[in-house]
C-alpha cells in the first residue's frame, strides 16, 4: 500500500465559525477523519507546520511546506497539502521551482466551504487528490481542486463563489477526476522527466511585481530602487 504524507497548513478548509467570523481552527488529523472514504485508500501520515490563514502565507512558509516534504520525501509516494484557496496558487507556484523534476505528486487542494459545512467542497477535493497523489503516473507539483488537475506553474483563483474556483492559464488543464477515474489530457501525456528531483532551498525575498497600469508614475521604479 502507498505511503501519502498529508500536510495541513489551514485555510478554509481547516476553519470554524468562532464568533469573528472563519478561523483555521481543525488539525490534519481532525480533517482526514472527517472523510472515512479515504481510510482505505493508503497509509496516511498527517503533520502539520501551520494552521494559518492563507493571506497570512509568507515566503519563509513556502520553505517550511518545502522542508517538511523534503524530510518525509524518501519515505513517501506522494504528498497533499491542504490549503486555504486565496493564496494556493501562489505555493504551487513556489513549490514547482523549490522541488523541480519530482518523479512522486505534490498535490495541493483545499475547499470554497469549510469541512464542517453541510454543503462543503472539502471531502471530495480531499478524496480526488488523494486519488490522484496514487495514480501510477502523477508526478511534480498540482492543485486538484472541484475535479480539475491544474500544474503548479499554471493554477490562479478564477472564482470566490463557485466550487470550480481554479483556472489553468494558457495551458489545458493536466487532468479531470470523474467516478474515481482519472482522465488525463492527451496534450500532456504520461511520460516523466528523467533528471533527479531537484530540491532548492533559497527565495530571494528581493523581489516586486509591479502591475503597469495607464498613468503609473514612473517616479515609482526610482522609490522602489532607492
Amino acid at each position: 500500500m502507498k505511503r501519502i504524507l498529508l500536510i495541513a497548513t489551514g485555510g478554509t478548509i481547516a476553519s470554524t465559525e468562532d464568533g469573528n467570523g472563519l478561523s483555521p481552527a481543525l488539525t490534519g488529523e481532525e480533517l482526514a477523519q472527517s472523510v472515512p472514504e479515504i481510510s482505505g485508500l493508503c497509509e496516511l501520515n498527517v503533520v502539520q507546520p501551520m494552521n494559518i490563514d492563507s493571506t497570512n502565507m509568507r515566503p519563509s512558509d513556502w520553505m517550511r511546506i518545502r522542508d517538511v516534504i523534503v524530510e518525509g520525501y524518501a519515505d513517501h509516494d506522494g504528498f497533499v497539502i491542504l490549503h486555504g484557496t486565496d493564496t494556493m496558487s501562489y505555493t504551487a507556484a513556489a513549490l514547482s521551482y523549490l522541488i523541480q523534476d519530482s518523479p512522486k505528486p505534490i498535490v495541493l487542494t483545499g475547499s470554497q466551504k469549510p469541512m464542517g459545512n453541510p454543503f462543503t467542497d472539502a471531502k471530495l477535493n480531499l478524496y480526488q487528490s488523494l486519488l490522484y497523489a496514487l495514480d501510477e503516473h502523477s508526478h511534480d507539483v498540482s492543485i486538484v481542486f472541484g475535479g480539475v488537475a491544474i500544474a503548479g506553474t499554471r493554477a490562479r483563483k478564477q472564482r470566490t463563489m463557485s466550487f470550480n474556483a481554479f483556472i489553468s492559464v494558457n495551458y489545458p488543464p493536466i487532468a479531470y477526476i470523474r467516478n474515481d477515474r482519472i482522465v488525463r489530457n492527451g496534450l500532456h501525456g504520461t511520460h516523466q522527466n528523467e533528471n533527479p528531483v531537484r530540491f532548492y532551498d533559497r527565495i530571494d525575498p528581493r523581489v516586486f511585481v509591479l502591475k503597469l497600469t495607464p498613468g503609473v508614475n514612473p517616479g515609482i521604479l526610482d522609490a522602489l530602487a532607492d
